[in-house]
């Protein structure tokens, strides 16, 4: 993540490569977000008429697209190229091998590749790391997703409190590019400085403050098995929008990092946030947790979620019916 911040920074500074190679495998909002910040910024409204191109993949082959790339801006210091969906050209990345060697200086070409990654032995790769830009997105993991949500808010002058993160990345997991939409959706709403609150995602994106998984995972820790059985009672009446298959993939996630934090023999709040991958803010409830929830405990507990996984697709049952599946899970493991 700090490659495209110090990406964006360059071309904010105007310190520009002949070549972006941009590529999304798994997470695509960083793609989306430096081709945008290119096609805006780069050119004036004056110049984008002669001098900016934006071609598909599907509709030009590679040889148009490095015919166009050679071609001399007219009355611009640049021309900006942007080949979207440039993963249908990648069956043919030799041809790009030697425009890549010796880029024309006033282009800045800029291809996005998303959910398939290039071959980085090829020669045309290898040329484009020396010339250009060769980002590839890093895998986004939900501790990711909630160190980069206060960045993306403070660069747009808001902030926002860790619970509230904490329940829209349960919520829509660790896309960022879905979690930016949501965020845009609050900003919108909200005045320019204001601070998104539990409340404000309660009363806008529909999440409860009060019952979800990160309360959840709360009372579990907590011990406090009657507000534990009311969050699953409120789970079940509102399944929509609380599926079970969802409460254990947090249950689980929550219980093996703690099955991890138990192995640990530096127990310091720097290394467990690493080997856990989890902010420092959260360590605490690992602590809280693990002297109730002992190693051996928490073995039988991630025993009793694949079998709860199992019940829910009605593996033993017969039936899919997941009424009290949970509520029952909870009594094994709080008692």
């Amino acid at each position: 993540m700090k490659d495209a911040q110090q990406i964006l920074k360059d071309i904010h500074n105007k310190k520009y490569a002949p070549i972006y190679f941009l590529v999304g495998e798994h997470e695509t909002f960083f793609v989306d977000e430096i081709s945008k910040f290119i096609e805006n910024n780069v050119l004036n409204e004056d110049e984008k008429g002669f001098n900016q191109q934006v071609l598909y993949g599907k509709d030009v082959n590679m040889d148009e697209v490095i015919a166009s790339a050679k071609r001399f801006p007219m009355m611009a210091e640049h021309q900006v190229i942007i080949v979207r969906e440039a993963q249908t050209l990648l069956r043919n990345l030799d041809a790009l091998e030697a425009y890549a060697k010796q880029p024309q200086r006033s282009t800045i070409l800029v291809f996005c590749c998303k959910y398939k990654k290039p071959d980085a032995r090829k020669t045309a790769i290898k040329e484009i790391k020396k010339n250009g830009v060769y980002f590839v997105t890093p895998r986004v993991y939900e501790n990711h997703a909630l160190e980069w949500i206060p960045v993306f808010l403070a660069r747009k002058q808001y902030s926002i409190d860790t619970k509230a993160c904490k329940m829209l990345v349960d919520f829509i997991g660790a896309d960022l590019s879905k979690l930016s939409k949501e965020l845009e959706k609050l900003m919108q709403i909200l005045p320019l400085g204001s601070r998104i609150t539990p409340d404000t995602v309660e009363e806008n994106i529909g999440i409860s403050k009060d019952y979800n998984n990160f309360e959840l995972i709360n009372a579990i820790v907590d011990r406090d098995e009657l507000k534990a059985q009311q969050i699953a009672d409120y789970f079940t009446q509102n399944a929509k929008n609380n599926p079970l298959i969802f409460s254990i993939y947090q249950l689980f996630n929550f219980f093996n990092k703690l099955m991890i934090f138990h192995s640990l023999s530096d127990r310091s709040n720097p290394n467990v946030s690493r080997e856990l991958g989890v902010g420092n803010y959260f360590v605490k409830d690992y602590v809280k947790a693990s002297k109730f929830y002992t190693m051996k405990k928490v073995s039988q507990i991630l025993a009793n979620l694949r079998d709860l996984d199992a019940k829910s697709k009605g593996v033993y049952t017969g039936k899919f019916s997941n009424e009290g599946l949970l509520k029952e899970f909870l009594v094994k493991t709080m008692r």
